[in-house]
């Protein structure tokens, strides 16, 4: 079900944030429902929102504060919080991420005031990217960044010794290998490599392991190379069209530069552009080098300045939950004894809100970065995590700029929808792989291709052009969406939260109890309600002629 959090997590949409036609637009604004806000059924489900939404609350901070049966087990993993009184229970990926944001919003400021003195000096862009990046991966790297640059030249060796086809396949083994080796090696010691280098395994700077976060440097190596096979098999210029007409989203991802834009100091620039480096968003090659050259009207001081607010909100939410919800805690020692149904879903629920804000939160805090820089890459999480019933909706918008990148570079090359199903199968398998070489997130994975068969097929056996037009049919949508829900949350707990077996746990926790069964079909109609409020949200949006197709 929707609840408060939902609010804090969107930016206030715009037709932007999805490029559509002017017919397109007017399409969907002609196919729109009329509104149901205030008739008799919607009324009925904001008394039930505001029965529930504070019960769900209420359940998962009874679970886990102080007066939990169950405290003495997970105390010892609580830490001294910030708000008084309180303790807090952030997990070593978040707690990071927070202990470094002093340091990160220094290296913004100074970003941003050394890059309006080179632009009054007119420096080149690219060039003091390089430079400035430069500095950001020694402080940040040390002597690794040696290492890095080693593979960013061999993967530029390949993209300039093959054909397309050879060379895409060598792109893909070649960064297939790169992923194992780091996660083996565990960032290649300069001793184990060359003991008499050992030395400079001194100064690894403030991230020693700088192969964490090269998993992005990988989706950008990739993209470079197909880009550039692009470009020749297919020549065109983004210059030449600007000059005929506006270029949009899909135009620049799609057309690229001159052929002499792809050379090795661009494609550096690219690879180290500082304010994207460590977590994204994803910008692909081609837009990254037209957003170099061209500013964009979607950039503007007060849009960034909202955007700012936006991400301040969503850390005070997070430091909320943090504080007064102990539930990662909680959930990583397993014990459910002594807790309700209710309790124990909702302890559930609040961990997969705590892992969507400790991405969302990085990702939004260095996209205003690149905004700020006046580089407007795609959002991601365009949507809570509870306004989401269809599963291929939501990893559409979840790692927005993840799953576009997936499409071009991955999916459409294997064929697309061709051969839909083994392509999600190969698609999940390799996302999964690039997110941690371990079991539980291949199982992930795999669970991710399973639950959307059912969506697919649904959809095949109940088109919206035969069934549309019939009062049951949103209903019947509705409860496919309540099973998509279920599905979900159970395939993200296996991947980021609690793992096979704690699902398993939690699952036969839950339905031990008499009370079981009544709170499933209960908690079922609670959904039903909140995928009611989410067609209807889609429908608003649809009525103000955007879509964000999720």
């Amino acid at each position: 079900m929707i609840n408060p959090l939902c609010l804090f997590s969107l930016e206030v949409l715009d037709t932007r944030l999805i490029p559509e036609s002017q017919d397109k637009l007017n399409q969907n604004k002609r196919n729109a429902t009329q509104s149901r806000w205030r008739t008799p059924e919607f009324f009925v489900y904001y008394i039930i929102f505001v029965a529930v939404v504070p019960q769900m609350f209420w359940a998962a901070m009874s679970a886990s504060n102080e007066k939990s049966i169950n405290y003495h087990l997970y105390e010892d993993k609580l830490a001294q919080g910030w708000i008084l009184g309180r303790k807090d229970n952030s997990d070593a990926q978040y707690a990071g991420f927070r202990d470094k944001l002093p340091i990160l919003a220094g290296a913004v400021v100074l970003h941003y005031v050394l890059r309006r003195m080179a632009n009054a000096v007119r420096i080149r862009r690219l060039l003091f990217d390089v430079g400035f990046a430069a500095i950001f991966l020694a402080v940040l790297y040390g002597f690794s960044t040696v290492k890095i640059l080693a593979i960013y030249v061999v993967n530029f060796l390949i993209s300039k010794s093959f054909n397309k086809r050879a060379g895409m396949i060598a792109t893909w083994i070649f960064n297939i290998i790169i992923l194992f080796l780091n996660e083996w090696y565990e960032g290649y010691k300069f001793g184990s490599v060359i003991p008499g280098l050992g030395i400079l395994d001194i100064y690894c700077g403030l991230l020693p392991r700088w192969d964490v976060n090269f998993n992005f440097s990988v989706l950008r190596m990739i993209s470079y190379n197909y880009d550039y096979y692009e470009s020749l098999a297919n020549p065109s210029d983004i210059e030449k069209k600007q000059l005929d007409d506006a270029v949009s989203e899909i135009d620049r991802i799609s057309i690229g530069p001159p052929k002499a834009d792809y050379n090795f100091f661009n494609y550096i620039a690219y690879l180290v552009y500082t304010p994207l480096y460590i977590a994204g968003p994803i910008l692909t090659f081609n837009d990254f080098i037209y957003q170099s050259k061209h500013s964009l009207a979607s950039v503007s001081q007060k849009r960034t300045l909202l955007y700012g607010l936006r991400v301040l909100a969503c850390i005070l939410v997070m430091e909320w939950l943090l504080h007064y919800m102990y539930v990662v805690a909680l959930s990583s020692v397993g014990v459910w004894e002594g807790l309700s149904p209710l309790q124990i879903s909702m302890v559930g629920f609040f961990n997969l809100k705590t892992i969507w804000l400790k991405l969302l939160i990085p990702w939004r805090f260095f996209r205003l970065w690149a905004l700020l820089d006046e580089i407007d890459p795609p959002e991601n999480m365009l949507r809570c995590m509870s306004n989401n019933y269809s599963a291929s909706a939501f990893w559409r918008a979840w790692h927005r700029s993840y799953n576009r990148w997936v499409i071009r570079y991955l999916y459409v090359p294997l064929g697309g929808a061709k051969h839909p199903i083994r392509n999600m199968l190969i698609v999940f398998t390799f996302v999964a792989f690039w997110h941690d070489i371990q079991l539980r997130l291949l199982a992930w994975g795999w669970l991710i291709t399973l639950f959307v068969v059912p969506e697919v097929a649904a959809k095949l056996v109940f088109p919206a052009k035969k069934w549309g037009s019939r009062p049951i049919y949103r209903h019947m949508c509705a409860i496919g969406a309540v099973a998509n829900i279920y599905m979900m949350m159970l395939a993200n707990l296996v991947g980021f939260a609690v793992g096979l077996a704690g699902l398993r746990d939690m699952l036969r926790d839950i339905f031990s109890s008499w009370t079981g069964i009544p709170y499933f079909l209960f908690t079922s109609a609670c959904l039903f309600v909140g995928v009611q409020i989410m067609f209807e949200v889609r429908a608003q949006e649809a009525r103000q002629g955007i879509n964000l197709r999720c």
